[in-house]
């Protein structure tokens, strides 16, 4: 029993993850619009209008810019917790009440052999959750937008064959830009964004035996780059005993270009 995923868009600019197993495939959160979105699924050679459904992780623009759109077009149903649906009313246009379903935070849903566990984060929206996919043996574990890693989101995403694991920014480059001091703030605080030296020492605690691929998403434009935030994250992984491309190997991700479709 296999699960595939691709990491269809990932930055400040849009977001979007695809996961598929043999009965059914979602989406989590639709951040970049219809068009985008269309030509993120003809790209992995899948189809919208096949998924079992959208999950929400949060109201932030970059993840629910397509939702309506996709919603409304392709008839699909929509998974969030009820903060979540009541912070984006207003902000996703009609969605009618039969494809509207909630997931509390803390929770399962099952879908055939399939099983979605959502779990808190730490972050400036209304009720903000990640998810955990469970299918047989398998375990891919998506979480950023957290400003820390908790020891209770520690325990949930602990020892997944695959990560999606935020590495938000350089802590140097975000104190030299030009943000104002309020957004720096905002990013560096408890309900921002993860460092690249935080998030790797998140990963070497969470890492178990089957943990093999660990992408690195949600990159900053302005305060991080692909090559920075690999050679970070590879250094504090090595101090703490991880040794990178034996262990595990640690990938990329893109604000427009998915990641290829990988099986767990």
């Amino acid at each position: 029993m296999s699960m595939h995923f691709s990491v269809l868009a990932s930055g400040s600019t849009g977001n979007a993850i695809y996961v598929e197993t043999e009965e059914h495939s979602f989406l989590v959160d639709a951040g970049l619009s219809g068009k985008q979105m269309d030509g993120l699924f003809k790209q992995i050679d899948r189809k919208i209008e096949d998924l079992s459904g959208i999950l929400v992780t949060h109201e932030h623009s970059d993840h629910i810019k397509g939702l309506g759109v996709l919603a409304r077009k392709y008839n699909l149903p929509i998974y969030a917790n009820e903060k979540t649906w009541h912070a984006m009313d207003g902000l996703i246009g009609k969605i009618d009440v039969e494809q509207k379903f909630t997931f509390d935070m803390e929770t399962a849903k099952h879908f055939g052999s399939l099983s979605i566990e959502s779990f808190g984060v730490s972050h400036d929206a209304a009720e903000p959750m990640f998810y955990v996919f469970h299918h047989g043996e398998k375990k891919i574990a998506l979480i950023t937008d957290t400003g820390y890693v908790s020891d209770r989101m520690k325990g949930i995403i602990s020892n997944a064959d695959a990560y999606v694991f935020e590495s938000n920014h350089d802590v140097g480059m975000l104190r030299m830009c030009r943000y104002p001091w309020n957004i720096k703030r905002r990013i560096l605080s408890d309900v921002g964004h993860v460092s690249n030296e935080d998030a790797a020492i998140a990963m070497s605690d969470v890492m178990g035996d089957r943990t093999k691929r660990i992408y690195l998403a949600h990159l900053s434009t302005d305060n991080n780059m692909k090559d920075l935030a690999r050679m970070s994250v590879t250094q504090t992984l090595e101090s703490r005993g991880v040794i990178v491309g034996e262990q595990i190997e640690l990938f990329d991700t893109d604000p427009k270009t998915p990641t290829n479709l990988l099986a767990v």
